[in-house]
């Protein structure tokens, strides 16, 4: 796979990418950055991206010409699946990880100010937002796309089990897990975890996970289909409550 971002601010992209597990997949070649300063591609002698907005308002919004001419002067952009983090974007998720997963091609175009010039959106495929909040900047946003995604991407995680049981990938909150000391501040691991049967361990981490999810999202239980096991194992939850 390979990620182009776009920023004006491209260390802050830089810093975060040579770290922990992309700086990783980096190595290993499961995934190319790159890092692009779209300033560079300004006709302002002063290197200048952005200008007032027509019609007046608080604030500068990045004009065209440096973004665009950047942007195509990316080999295979046509092609890429272009992106620009945006508030009004779509709400992002792990669905569309997996689905950005798929794409040979990304070019997330970090956006600033008060935004970009609208006519932005004839250059790209879609809008993501991070959730109902505003960033200063883009860049977060990109490193949080990008940091979903590449660990996804196969190989790039040792055990590829640990994505199946991780919050969301289920469809559920992931169940609480547990290391050594046995006992800390007088507080011990569950005793079924101690106890080597496997199935009873596969049972407690599911009501576990399904008392989580109940408890502080029980929006996503209503986007899951739900065996009996887990039926009866909600039951029990509510009645607890």
């Amino acid at each position: 796979m390979i990620i182009d971002v776009v920023t004006i601010f491209p260390e802050i992209i830089k810093n975060t990418i040579n770290q922990s597990i992309i700086a990783r997949a980096l190595s290993n070649n499961h995934v190319k950055i790159n890092v692009l300063d779209f300033r560079e591609f300004s006709n302002d002698k002063n290197k200048k991206v952005d200008d007032y907005s027509y019609g007046g308002g608080a604030g500068m919004v990045i004009g065209l010409q440096a973004i665009t001419d950047c942007i195509k002067s990316i080999e295979g952009f046509k092609d890429a699946h272009k992106i620009l983090t945006s508030p009004e974007g779509v709400s992002y998720n792990q669905k569309k990880a997996h689905e950005l997963k798929e794409k040979q091609h990304l070019i997330i175009i970090c956006g600033h100010y008060e935004g970009i010039d609208a006519r932005i959106n004839n250059y790209i495929d879609e809008a993501i937002s991070l959730g109902d909040f505003i960033l200063t900047g883009g860049e977060i946003a990109a490193l949080a796309i990008i940091d979903s995604v590449v660990r996804l991407i196969d190989g790039v995680l040792g055990n590829s089990a640990s994505l199946e049981s991780e919050s969301f990938e289920m469809g559920l909150l992931e169940y609480d897990q547990y290391t050594r000391p046995e006992v800390f501040d007088g507080v011990s691991v569950p005793d079924v975890l101690l106890s080597g049967n496997h199935e009873k361990i596969r049972q407690y981490r599911r009501y576990n996970a399904l008392e989580k999810t109940f408890k502080k999202r029980p929006d996503l239980l209503e986007r899951i289909s739900l065996s009996k096991e887990d039926e009866k194992f909600l039951k029990e939850i509510k009645n607890k409550v």
